[in-house]
């Protein structure tokens, strides 16, 4: 880290100095320094840097660095905006199609996203990542077959990995495509290429086995994800709903205790322990884990139907 440290500023003092001899009007001298403060972390010289060198020159590249800065600094909708400003001196340009949808991607706008995907396989019908977010949207908007296309273009195109036949076998179970299921998640786990991987396959897995009604292979299969990582919070909330199932109550509330804290921007295991909560009696810890609930998902009905509950069962005290 030192040695590469040392090299930005050996480069940084080249830059500055070819600049200087250029009296200051070279483009291109002006983006080499600009990268130079990108990689130190000094965001607002960077911005300056890339700002002069594109009132000197438009190119594509100066656009994407001073992006990445912008993006750097938490300012998306700058960023936004700077992409827009670059297509419309680059029209169809495919690298800043993908940065605004990469963004829209970020600030979960799904829907806007998938339509510049859309735009970048226009201008280049072999996009992979455009192919795969656009698969994925259609996935989760309750269209699986859809999805299956997109995915099965990407194995015409030669992408072999684990993720993609996790997706696949997903989109398999959700379109009733049962013959393909099982072997897709086999190639998965034989594909992945490393222990979180595998933990989302099994987790998936989990999941056919809660759909076809197997509760103990589903039990398996989550203690399984968990096995390859500790850390995967939607197992923890999962095992705790069968764990409930069966009747074991402190195991599911401390499952799901654990899922809250690993990842509490998710509602599930929130909205779990407050229902839990609030059928063995302990109102205040319900009412609790039903507020954090309803901060991480305000529109979901039934948090708020069991906050009215437990207001109406506390105003009668």
């Amino acid at each position: 880290m030192i040695l590469s440290y040392k090299v930005i500023l050996h480069a940084l003092d080249l830059a500055a100095l070819s600049t200087e001899h250029s009296q200051y009007k070279d483009w291109w001298w002006k983006v080499q320094i600009g990268k130079c403060y990108y990689r130190l972390g000094m965001y607002r010289e960077a911005e300056k840097q890339f700002k002069s060198a594109l009132k000197q020159q438009e190119m594509v590249d100066t656009f994407l660095y001073l992006a990445k800065v912008y993006i750097s600094l938490d300012q998306p909708v700058t960023a936004l905006n700077l992409f827009k400003q670059g297509l419309d001196k680059f029209p169809g340009e495919v690298t800043l199609l993908c940065g605004i949808a990469r963004i829209y991607e970020e600030m979960n706008n799904m829907s806007s996203a998938a339509e510049y995907y859309k735009e970048v396989l226009k201008q280049d019908n072999t996009h992979v990542e455009a192919i795969a977010c656009i698969g994925s949207n259609h996935f989760y908007s309750d269209q699986p077959e859809i999805a299956l296309r997109f995915y099965r273009r990407l194995l015409q195109m030669g992408i072999y990995n684990g993720q993609l036949f996790n997706n696949l076998g997903l989109c398999c179970f959700y379109a009733q495509q049962y013959d393909m299921t099982l072997t897709s998640f086999e190639r998965a786990l034989s594909l992945a290429e490393n222990e979180e991987e595998a933990a989302d396959v099994w987790y998936n897995l989990g999941h056919v086995a809660v759909g076809i009604g197997d509760t103990n292979l589903a039990h398996q299969c989550f203690r399984l994800a968990l096995v390859n990582n500790n850390n995967h919070a939607e197992a923890y909330n999962n095992l705790a709903v069968l764990e409930m199932r069966k009747g074991h109550v402190e195991q599911a509330r401390a499952l799901l205790q654990t899922a809250s804290s690993l990842a509490p921007h998710m509602y599930e295991p929130h909205f779990n322990f407050a229902t839990i909560s609030d059928k063995i009696g302990d109102l205040q810890r319900s009412y609790v884990a039903a507020q954090k609930s309803e901060a991480a998902f305000p529109d979901h009905v039934d948090t708020q139907h069991l906050i009215k509950q437990l207001r109406q069962h506390f105003a009668m005290l």
